[in-house]
């Protein structure tokens, strides 16, 4: 028998009750597990309480202070103590409840894991009391409740979160990381509650500032105000789920999930299968490892739903799952086919005729008729072939005469003196192998050891990455653009864009802020003139939060790895010659030619005594 067991057999009445503090330290961690997990339960209570209003004070990335205000109903002084006790609710009083729940919160677990682990101030009032209460916990401690004067409603401050857990505390990410969790969650609460005014400040500074209205205004106050000309509206219903929301133009599809939304009875989900259903409505129109973005939001009777089965809350099960995936998909589709349609075709569903008189001295064009002159109906289709072929004989001719006069392989080549790549303009000496291109996405060229096949994109991503990397605070050299251009971001987002506006400039862009989270662009690299700026700048953004989830990040690394992506050659694009030879010499120069900046292969050899065993 193991030691370990045979030391409990020599003991007694070893299994403890464990003290309350202890068992919500154990609790919290379920539902407590960074900031965002805080500002989350807080802002669920606030709206149960009937709120309209509600502010959201953050600190430090809520290290140091989370604060929710907020005008609803308020509770009493005996409400108030109890809140803090584990398992007080009052949304359910027995377990068939679970099955009709119409609320956000419904444990009662969330105020006392909150309150185990960090110090809490608690104020609120009826709205027909004259005196509030004001309660302050520490570490699951009551330590003084006393009436008070303040407004009604309730306003609760987390200070100082994990204090008294140490190690959790150390496993917090940046600020910047744990501060973009608190805006999901907000986001994730306020694009379904768009009849709920809801602010949002950090170390004393605005972030949001969202305004009641509907759907369509909600999404563009929190994203941008360009959202509007992106989405499709749906809505549908049957006897198992009524649908509302919007879904993504294809054009306007990510690299990245972000931007997808999914809700069940006002309250945000995670479901893979129903994510599903949306993005194969968009089959055949979009590309590879492209994701659509959709704010949809699904009304299901709350006893055909099990909303229990996870802590947070954001996993659910369905008894009707299968008829709400098909009900999704053919609604997402059915709104693409109206909307794809109808722009591409100017459909025009009328069919009135205008009898209206023509304007006086209107004289109508006469009718012309057009043919061909040289055509002979009783010629002979031998010769019509003949003609046919002399014509691609001469075309051939004329594309061997240009092959003939084309620099040999060891000269060098003169690049097109207006180049679409940003490559070198000079050819390095010894570049003898002439290259070929396949399928416009691969080079293919010879080496001593074989023969070599580069992808074209991810050879020309290192190329560009080892060049912005080596110049440094050197700026690439600017395009002043015709019209300046208007980039409208997200607070938050645009509040990345300031921090890292000094290093966009470094890197060959004029951009100065406009106001209200837009920025105005004026020149940009030359490799990027023609580029569709919002979407460049987005997905800077974008890759430079996601690098931010990384411990050791840094940040000229992302930055100059996002341009690169952005500048590099894409599949499909046919190169010249010279194009091609300059870009296998430079990759080939690199101190890593064998991999792409994000660590993807560029080149692989192929031996030539291999190819037919």
């Amino acid at each position: 028998m193991p030691q370990r067991w045979c030391k409990c057999l020599n003991m007694s009445d070893i299994i403890n009750i464990l003290p309350d503090s202890v068992a919500n330290q154990i609790a919290a961690g379920e539902v407590v597990d960074r900031p965002a997990s805080a500002v989350k339960e807080l802002l669920e209570n606030a709206m149960d309480a009937g709120a309209t209003e509600i502010q959201l004070i953050v600190k430090d990335a809520g290290r140091t202070l989370i604060q929710v205000i907020d005008n609803g109903c308020g509770m009493s002084d005996t409400d108030a103590s109890l809140c803090f006790e584990r398992h007080a609710t009052s949304k359910i009083k027995q377990a068939a409840d679970l099955f009709d729940i119409h609320t956000m919160g419904f444990r009662g677990e969330a105020l006392a894991s909150i309150a185990a682990i960090a110090q809490v101030e608690l104020r609120t009032r009826l709205h027909d009391a004259e005196l509030g209460t004001e309660i302050v916990i520490e570490g699951s401690t009551i330590q003084s409740q006393h009436p008070v004067q303040c407004p009604s409603g309730t306003s609760i401050a987390v200070k100082n979160l994990f204090f008294n857990v140490p190690a959790r505390r150390n496993f917090l990410k940046k600020d910047a990381v744990e501060l973009s969790h608190i805006e999901e969650t907000l986001r994730r609460i306020a694009l379904i509650h768009s009849d709920i005014a809801f602010t949002f400040y950090h170390n004393g500074r605005m972030l949001y500032d969202l305004r009641a209205g509907n759907m369509a205004q909600r999404i563009a106050q929190v994203f941008s105000p360009a959202y509007k000309e992106r989405l499709y509206a749906i809505d549908e219903s049957c006897d198992v789920v009524t649908i509302k929301g919007y879904i993504g133009k294809a054009e306007y599809a990510r690299k990245t999930r972000g931007e997808q939304y999914l809700f069940v009875n006002g309250r945000f989900i995670k479901h893979p299968s129903l994510s599903t259903a949306i993005e194969r409505a968009y089959a055949d129109m979009l590309p590879e490892r492209t994701y659509p973005s959709y704010f949809v939001g699904l009304t299901v009777d709350p006893s055909r739903i099990d909303i229990n089965i996870h802590p947070t809350k954001t996993e659910v099960k369905f008894i009707d799952e299968q008829t709400i995936f098909a009900m999704l998909r053919a609604t997402a589709k059915k709104a693409l086919g109206q909307f794809v349609l109808a722009s591409e075709f100017e459909f025009n569903p009328s069919t009135e005729i205008d009898f209206s008189p023509a304007p006086k001295g209107y004289i109508p064009a006469e009718p012309t008729i057009s043919y061909n002159h040289t055509y002979n109906p009783f010629g002979s289709p031998s010769a019509q072939r003949r003609e046919a072929a002399s014509r691609w004989v001469d075309f051939f001719d004329q594309k061997a005469t240009a092959a003939s006069t084309a620099p040999s392989a060891g000269a060098a080549a003169t690049p097109d003196p207006s180049p679409t790549l940003p490559l070198q303009q000079a050819e390095p000496e010894g570049m003898a192998q002439a290259c070929m291109q396949v399928q416009e996405r691969y080079i293919v060229s010879s080496v001593s050891s074989g023969i070599v096949l580069i992808d074209q994109q991810r050879a020309h991503e290192r190329i560009i990455y080892d060049r912005l990397m080596a110049r440094g605070a050197a700026a690439e050299s600017p395009q002043q653009l015709l019209f300046p251009v208007n980039c409208s971001f997200s607070p938050a987002d645009a509040e990345i864009v300031s921090d890292l506006m000094p290093d966009i400039k470094a890197r060959g862009f004029d951009i100065a802020p406009l106001g209200q989270n837009t920025f105005v662009v004026t020149a940009t690299p030359t490799a990027l003139a023609d580029c569709d700026l919002q979407q460049l700048l987005d997905r800077i953004v974008a890759d430079y939060k996601n690098s931010m989830l990384q411990k050791f990040a840094d940040r000229n690394q992302c930055l100059a790895l996002s341009l690169a992506r952005q500048m590099a050659v894409r599949p499909g694009k046919r190169l010249e010659q010279a194009e091609m030879q300059q870009m296998v010499a430079d990759l080939f120069s690199s101190p890593m030619p064998d991999r792409a900046p994000d660590g993807r292969k560029t080149f692989v050899i192929i031996d030539p005594d291999s190819i037919l065993q």
